[in-house]
């Protein structure tokens, strides 16, 4: 009988016991969280720019004061920026003049964010890039690749790609993204050992993936730096091609000793 009064306060300490599990739970990091928002975002984000009034339909539009950043800068390109429509197309646009005392040829470096907190619902921008002459003539247009590559931070990492300046009548430089971009893809590929402390929810562990583009996006673009070219150099742009196995790459590779002449 006198051991009856421990009964309530066990029950007590259950409840308290139940109450930190409780308390656990809620302090689950918001990167650990499963998604909230069930909304498409890229097809939000297409909507948005289809009911955007362009403000430009050819280069001599674009205004061109804000030169070209001796180092990649970050730049927004959404619903806050103006929109043009090219050859039918409408996309968010950067336009920029071209340093006139570097020498050619040099690089221009590009990188892309990923557009969206959870990987497999996020997309890039991927840019257009079009050199245009003093009367605002195109001299070169290219689709640039993008290429993953996963440094140890964030400003390290990325969907990375470049273009090269050659000829001396480039005056001005207008970044957009063509239609064949806005329906392509990037390559993906990620693993427990590329896992960023400042993005942990861009890290997966279940191999590689197609990143879909959009029309808005996260874009760095300046001149090309040391750090950038080395994003570059170490990107991944596609899947490795299937090999043989390595004892056939091996035997391939290195004679076999029945192979020499006069055994």
């Amino acid at each position: 009988m006198p051991h009856r009064p421990l009964l309530p306060f066990a029950a007590f300490a259950l409840a308290l016991l139940l109450g930190a599990c409780h308390s656990v739970k809620v302090l689950v990091p918001p990167n650990l969280r499963p998604p909230t928002d069930t909304g498409n975002a890229l097809e939000q984000a297409k909507q948005r720019l289809q009911q955007a009034t362009p403000c430009c339909g050819s280069f001599a539009d674009f205004s061109y004061q804000t030169q070209l950043p001796w180092h990649p800068k970050k730049f927004e390109l959404g619903s806050d920026g103006q929109v043009a429509s090219l050859n039918g197309v409408r996309s968010y646009f950067l336009a920029f003049s071209l340093p006139p005392d570097v020498r050619r040829p040099y690089q221009i470096a590009l990188k892309s964010d990923l557009n969206g907190r959870w990987l497999h619902s996020s997309y890039l921008f991927a840019p257009t890039v079009v050199l245009l002459d003093e009367a605002f003539q195109p001299i070169d247009s290219q689709d640039v690749q993008l290429c993953e590559y996963m440094g140890w931070s964030d400003a390290s990492s990325g969907a990375f790609g470049h273009v090269t300046v050659e000829s001396d009548k480039a005056r001005y430089l207008v970044i957009y993204s063509s239609d064949k971009q806005q329906a392509g893809d990037t390559y993906w590929e990620q693993s427990p050992a590329s896992f960023s402390a400042e993005a942990p929810v861009q890290m997966n562990s279940k191999g590689s993936f197609r990143i879909p583009h959009g029309p808005d996006g996260t874009l760095w673009v300046g001149l090309m730096s040391h750090s950038y070219q080395k994003a570059v150099d170490n990107a991944i742009c596609d899947k490795a091609a299937q090999g043989n196995g390595v004892l056939n790459t091996l035997r391939s590779a290195l004679p076999m000793p029945w192979s020499r002449s006069g055994s």
